[in-house]
């Protein structure tokens, strides 16, 4: 730090203590407890998003990104797909401007046609429909009243688009319930309490029933799927959210635990028998289907390794993985067998290097059990070690990807919704909350907006991505 070599002046603290002899008992125990500290301290001062799971947020001092950093010129770049506007055939409104004659030279004019130029603008707006039901009376004055659509039951009530927008509003942009009155209040003249936003978003939760029950049926069939996990706080309680995802399906589940009781129960995992891409949290490893480790993980932890514990194989490894994915892409996302046996033959070397320079701790005093505690750098180098077909699974499998990056993009926005709102009041609050975001972030991977999946979903009219499984499956009922 700075100027000081913090390791050094601890050996020559420890060494000074070791010939000292007429120093206390009492105070070189204490003198003790400060060196183990220091370096413990100093360990999680180095943390940052480079090195470690910290996102960067929390990054001290964090360097901010620039424009024109690529040293590419600014705005649009050759070859990119443009947005441009183009006039619509059938115009909502059409205002024909006149010439004021007066202001023209004195003639005789006619008209030649015009010159159009439009105008895209929105208008936003309370739209009531009223239900008129007819009612016949027989000669015997019985009267006859005809039914009303599905799901008018009330003399005044909420439509599916402002309960899709409400549900939009809260639970995909994360507003605030107070904000969300503040919106319909002055945009729609609309009041809706914040008890009517809680029951619109338990009534989409509730209405999902059959897309869980699907979700729960295609995830395990996926070829690759990814698994991630983060704690949340509900009602001031830990609990933990996992997900599990692919590149059309999404589920997220909030449970008391993290590990196999809690994955059993979701129901995923324990009938998945395709690839698993996780961060090597152990009880994923009880599963007997195929695993691929997250190398995100990997570069950010042989970071710490070479800038904090001074390991110079760790930025080796990292240069390494970063030349096999590389490689990997320009083979068009799997390497021959004889070309991905050189690069292990050269993560072996690389490995066999690093157990001189980072070796196992010495074998404790006989009578003593356990195993040793080792140094984050030890412990890297020993899952990479015994974990390497899972470390490289990417270079054998095109449909394997080099990170989970899959999962913890699925996963991200939970952390989001945490720093808005700090909690989740309630457990079943957390549960709408995943419900809502697994149905409308499969939606979006299948290319269906999310108004478009929360007003489909308050009709009662699933997207045709769902329809078309359930007929096919018939294993879920509408």
């Amino acid at each position: 730090m700075g100027s000081i070599k913090i390791q050094a002046a601890l050996d020559e603290v420890e060494q000074l203590l070791r010939d000292e002899k007429n120093i206390s008992p009492a105070l070189a125990a204490a003198i003790k407890v400060l060196i183990a500290v220091i370096p413990l301290l100093m360990a999680r001062l180095g943390l940052n998003s480079h090195n470690s799971s910290k996102p960067p947020s929390q990054d001290p001092y964090r360097a901010r990104k620039t424009d024109g950093g690529s040293g590419k010129a600014r705005g649009g770049q050759p070859g990119r797909a443009g947005t441009t506007l183009h006039p619509v055939d059938d115009p909502d409104a059409i205002e024909i401007i006149h010439i004021d004659k007066r202001s023209l030279p004195r003639n005789a004019y006619q008209v030649a046609g015009f010159e159009r130029r439009q105008v895209i603008d929105i208008r936003i707006e309370r739209y009531v429909t009223e239900y008129r039901a007819e009612i016949l009376v027989n000669v015997q004055g019985k009267r006859f009243v005809a039914p009303f659509p599905q799901g008018v039951t009330r003399p005044v009530q909420y439509g599916a688009s402002v309960k899709a927008q409400a549900v939009y509003l809260s639970m995909f942009q994360l507003i605030p319930y107070a904000r969300i009155e503040t919106h319909f209040e002055e945009l729609y003249a609309l009041p809706i309490s914040a008890g009517s936003l809680v029951n619109f978003n338990q009534e989409a939760c509730e209405r999902l029933d059959t897309f869980v029950a699907l979700a729960k049926l295609q995830l395990p069939r996926l070829q690759v799927m990814h698994a991630d996990e983060t704690g949340v706080n509900v009602d001031g309680k830990l609990r933990w959210l996992h997900t599990a995802s692919g590149e059309h399906w999404t589920l997220f589940s909030v449970h008391e635990k993290r590990g196999r009781e809690a994955m059993d129960e979701i129901g995923v995992l324990p009938a998945f028998t395709g690839t698993l891409v996780h961060d090597h949290w152990k009880p994923y490893y009880l599963y007997p289907c195929v695993h691929a480790l997250c190398n995100a993980h990997h570069l950010r932890e042989l970071t710490y390794a070479h800038e904090t514990e001074g390991q110079a194989w760790a930025l080796e490894m990292k240069t390494l993985l970063l030349k096999v994915n590389a490689a990997v892409e320009a083979a068009g996302g799997c390497l021959d067998a004889p070309v991905a046996s050189v690069w292990r033959r050269r993560y072996r070397r690389l490995l066999k290097k690093a157990e001189e320079e980072c070796p196992p701790p010495d074998k404790p005093p006989s009578g003593k059990r356990g195993r040793l505690k080792r140094s984050k750098s030890r412990n890297l180098l020993e899952r990479l070690r015994d974990y390497e077909a899972d470390v490289l699974r990417f270079m054998d499998n095109s449909a394997v990807p080099f990170t989970n990056n899959q999962g913890e993009r699925d996963i991200r926005m939970t952390k989001v919704q945490q720093k808005i709102s700090g909690c989740f009041r309630s457990p079943e609050g957390a549960e709408t909350f995943c419900r809502i975001r697994s149905y409308l972030s499969t939606c979006r991977k299948h290319n269906v907006g999310v108004g478009e999946a929360l007003e489909r979903l308050f009709r009662g009219v699933w997207p045709d991505f769902i329809q078309e499984l359930l007929k096919d499956s018939g294993e879920c009922g509408e």
